[in-house]
């Protein structure tokens, strides 16, 4: 019998099943590869905007084959913000919804678009400045969190701790506002 394979396809075929199934534009195809538990290969394909992000261990990030990066954004009370919101939101305490309130009222501008893959991809280029959710599957993360990285983003779990696709949390951030993200998190974790 051969060895399992060091590598492992970590594959979304339709990120923002809820936005397709309703005709709303923002849906996406999400392909990550890692090797022996390390994220190496990120591929994140738009079609309504025909836009593929690419993403390679140390060789940077990219949009239709340019290079992109995240954005300068200083402080949270200038950065547009993006989230979601697990399936079970009506049956868990877990919902997200204390953090989408002080993010509310802090940051710039909060936005809920469907795709975490797509919401990571947007962090990485510059579109939005910071992105959290719970309740994330690894299939959610694994293509967007090379992105991010490769785009020179900062990705940790809710608590600034290292990230994994196996815990169903994310921070992402263009890394100048992550702190503050952590913070008002952390004031919902204390609570």
């Amino acid at each position: 019998m051969d060895a399992p394979s060091r590598y492992r396809w970590i594959i979304d075929p339709l990120d923002g099943t809820t936005n397709f199934a309703h005709g709303f534009p923002v849906y996406a195809v999400s392909i990550g590869v890692e090797c022996d538990g390390a994220l190496l290969v990120g591929v994140v394909y738009d079609p309504t905007r025909d836009e593929l992000f690419t993403a390679e261990t140390g060789r940077g990030a990219f949009v239709n084959g340019v290079s992109i990066a995240v954005s300068h954004t200083a402080e949270l009370e200038a950065a547009l913000t993006v989230t979601g919101f697990a399936y079970d939101i009506r049956d868990t305490p877990n919902n997200n919804f204390d953090h989408f309130a002080r993010f509310a009222l802090k940051a710039q501008g909060v936005r809920r678009t469907g795709s975490a893959a797509l919401d990571l991809c947007y962090v990485a280029a510059g579109r939005f400045d910071g992105f959290w959710e719970v309740k994330l599957s690894p299939w959610d993360m694994a293509a967007g969190a090379v992105i991010v990285r490769e785009a020179g983003g900062r990705i940790t779990d809710l608590r600034g701790n290292v990230h994994s696709i196996y815990q169903p949390e994310l921070v992402a951030s263009n890394g100048q506002i992550h702190h503050e993200m952590l913070e008002i998190i952390g004031e919902n974790l204390r609570s």
